[in-house]
Order: C-alpha cells, then sequence, then structure tokens
C-alpha cells in the first residue's frame, strides 16, 4: 500500500487493538477527521503491549486476532496501518498486517531488532529511546539502512526527567531533521508518567500545546493515540486523546503546519 510521502503524516489510532469494535470506530472516525486535509493517515494500533508496568496490566487480545483485525484495517479501509513489534522473530509475522513497523523505544539500540524490521521491507519508524540523544537516532537509522532499506522515519517521544516523568527538548526535533529522515513527534506518549503507580500516568491537557510546539519546528508527522473512551481504555488510559477530540485537534494541527510551511518557519 503507498503512502504519499508530500503528506503531513498523521499516525493516530489507539494504542492497542483491545476490541473489534474500538479499531471500527477509531478507524471510521479518523477517515472522517481526515478527509478533507492534505495530509497521509496512518492508523496505528499495537497488537500487544510487551512493555507493561505491572504483570497484572491488560496486554492484549491475543497476537492472531488483532493481527487480523489490522489487516482487516488495510483490505477493507484501504488505509496504510502501523504496528510495532517486540523481539526481531516477531517482525515477519507482524509486517504481514502492516505497511509499517515500529521499533519501540525502549528496543531502539538493539541491532538484531532494526535488521529484522529491515529485512521486511517495510517502511521503519524508530521511537528515539527516552535515554537516546536526538543525533543518536540517526544512528539506529543506519543499521536499517545497511540492510539494504532506505524507507526510515523517526519519532520523538520525550526524554526522561527523573524517574517517574518524561519531557521533550524541542532541538531534538531539529536536530533529527538534519539527519535527512522524516521526522514525527509523538504527542501523546511525550505527555506520558511512566510507572506512577500500578500504571503509567500522563497530563492529557498538555497535548495540543505541545504538539503546536512541535509543528512549528518543522517537523514531516504527528503521533497520537486515540481511544471513545480513553478512561476504559486498556493502556495508556491517562494520555489517550479523546476519539471526539480527534477532528478539531488534526485540524489545528494541519493549519498551523500549513502556515508555517507557507511562512518558511
Amino acid at each position: 500500500m503507498s503512502i504519499d510521502p508530500e503528506k503531513f503524516l498523521v499516525i493516530a489510532g489507539p494504542c492497542l487493538a483491545e476490541s473489534h469494535d474500538v479499531v471500527k470506530e477509531s478507524v471510521e472516525t479518523l477517515l472522517e477527521a481526515t478527509s478533507g486535509l492534505n495530509v497521509q493517515l496512518v492508523f496505528k494500533a499495537s497488537y500487544r503491549k510487551a512493555n507493561r508496568t505491572s504483570a497484572d496490566s491488560f496486554s492484549g487480545i491475543g497476537d492472531e486476532i488483532a493481527l487480523g483485525l489490522l489487516k482487516d484495517v488495510r483490505e477493507k479501509y484501504g488505509v496504510p496501518v502501523l504496528t510495532d513489534f517486540h523481539s526481531a522473530e516477531e517482525a515477519a509475522i507482524a509486517a504481514n498486517s502492516c505497511d509499517v513497523l515500529q521499533v519501540p523505544a525502549f528496543l531502539s539500540r538493539q541491532t538484531d531488532i532494526l535488521q529484522a524490521a529491515a529485512r521486511t521491507g517495510k517502511i521503519v519508524n524508530i521511537k528515539k529511546g527516552q535515554f537516546m540523544a536526538p543525533e543518536d537516532a540517526a544512528k539506529a537509522a543506519q543499521k536499517i539502512i545497511a540492510e539494504g532499506n532506505n524507507n526510515v522515519w523517526l519519532t520523538e517521544r520525550g526524554v526522561s526527567f527523573g524517574y517517574h516523568d518524561l519531557v521533550v527538548d524541542f532541538r531534538s526535533l531539529v536536530v533529527m531533521k538534519q539527519s535527512g529522515f522524516p521526522v514525527i513527534y509523538d504527542a501523546t506518549h511525550s505527555v506520558q508518567q511512566p510507572s506512577l503507580g500500578a500504571q503509567s500516568g500522563g497530563k492529557r491537557e498538555f497535548i495540543p500545546a505541545l504538539a503546536r510546539a512541535a509543528v512549528a519546528t518543522g517537523i514531516d508527522g504527528i503521533f497520537f493515540e486515540t481511544h471513545p473512551d480513553p478512561a476504559k481504555a486498556k493502556s495508556d488510559s491517562a494520555t489517550q486523546l479523546a476519539l471526539k477530540d480527534a477532528t478539531a485537534f488534526l485540524k489545528n494541527i494541519v493549519e498551523l503546519h500549513e502556515f508555517c510551511k507557507r511562512n518558511s518557519f
């Protein structure tokens, strides 16, 4: 499935493919929200959450079922799909249901995982680790290039600020852009407060302001997780954007992006 590199990337969807209904409502709402905008929508959902705060945390409905839901999105709605994976062995399996393979932040230095993603031939989105300097994200990307795959995106999701908070250094977006790779800002994980109690917390109210700041640096796309009812989400309930707010959020972001592009900001 083709992805138009000339359009502003919008990577959005629920944190987890937790049910048929959540996936269906999310993709249909996002298609409507982006229908009049000059953007490239990529639907995002994890088929399993391998990095959970607690052993009791919900991790998924089963890999085969969740990957089937993602494959259905591609075939029924004609929307490119992104999902993350968790080991070198899983890369080829996940690739059968998606167009973009995402390397999770905590795994962004793992050479075997990066190489496995590259060998699928899919676009590889590297989440810059919370511990990683922006210039080092390009080094991770070079591991993909070395395998003969030139389709790499870099995503900023914040840097560890103490034990239970993240902060975004907007200079990192500029530094990563200098690498020549498309740069995406993760608007929802960047407001996360990791492992705050039994599960991660976050400050959802900062999503719009920080997203606008990121767009003003000249990024190539925005990433955000959204759910029909964030309070009942099976994962990342504190930071997912309410699906009902996605249309207004995207309209604001895209208008700002186009203004900055016209005025060479």
